[in-house]
């Protein structure tokens, strides 16, 4: 069936996430995705021009789609403790919704690659930075944004075990585990003491 470009660009997307993920990028052809997608390959390169150009968008479309969701899921909780049970919520909720994707921004392909390894670094800097003005206490800017980076790796790990099919999967009770030991870690966390000069 002949779709409008847009439609098929998507339905292109859909099918591509899900054998990237399955295969990784370099055992997965352009052949794989337009058979899968039930489309030609001169169709294929009508809309993206190589493979690389095609799972670096992506790449782009998944960190977007992540980044939003975390933004709205914290935008209205009225206490920090909320934003910290909101975020993670948002963020495991995602991952069980949309393991391809997960697998394909934080996946070895990624990692193992120089030019997608920048995007993906770039993603969870963004998360990291969004997180660390979330984080309402009193330490300068550096030491919250360590922090959020130290929370960003907790959901990282946690959600490789979810998009691998391991271990517990219910966003909202992985979510409450997670946000306990961080909101409770979080209260605990002083600003540095001035160094006291020796005389």
């Amino acid at each position: 069936m002949r779709l409008p470009a847009e439609q098929r660009r998507t339905q292109l997307l859909d099918v591509a996430i899900e054998i990237f993920a399955d295969k990784g990028f370099h055992a997965t052809s352009m052949d794989d995705i337009a058979e899968a997608a039930g489309v030609t390959k001169p169709v294929l390169y009508q809309h993206f021009p190589s493979k690389r150009a095609l799972y670096r968008e992506l790449i782009d479309a998944v960190d977007h789609q992540l980044t939003e969701r975390l933004v709205t899921a914290t935008s209205h909780a009225a206490t920090g403790r909320e934003r910290v049970q909101d975020g993670f919520a948002a963020y495991f909720r995602f991952v069980t919704e949309h393991r391809a994707a997960f697998r394909v921004l934080f996946g070895a392909s990624v990692r193992n690659d120089a030019e997608f390894a920048v995007v993906a670094e770039a993603s969870i800097d963004r998360i990291a930075d969004l997180i660390a003005t979330l984080i309402d206490i009193d330490a300068p800017p550096e030491h919250r944004r360590t922090l959020a980076h130290a929370m960003v790796g907790m959901a990282e790990a946690t959600s490789r075990r979810v998009a691998n099919d391991e271990g517990e999967d219910d966003p909202e009770r992985l979510a409450g585990w997670l946000a306990e030991m961080a909101w409770f870690g979080l209260r605990g966390v002083r600003a540095e003491e001035p160094a006291v000069e020796a005389h």
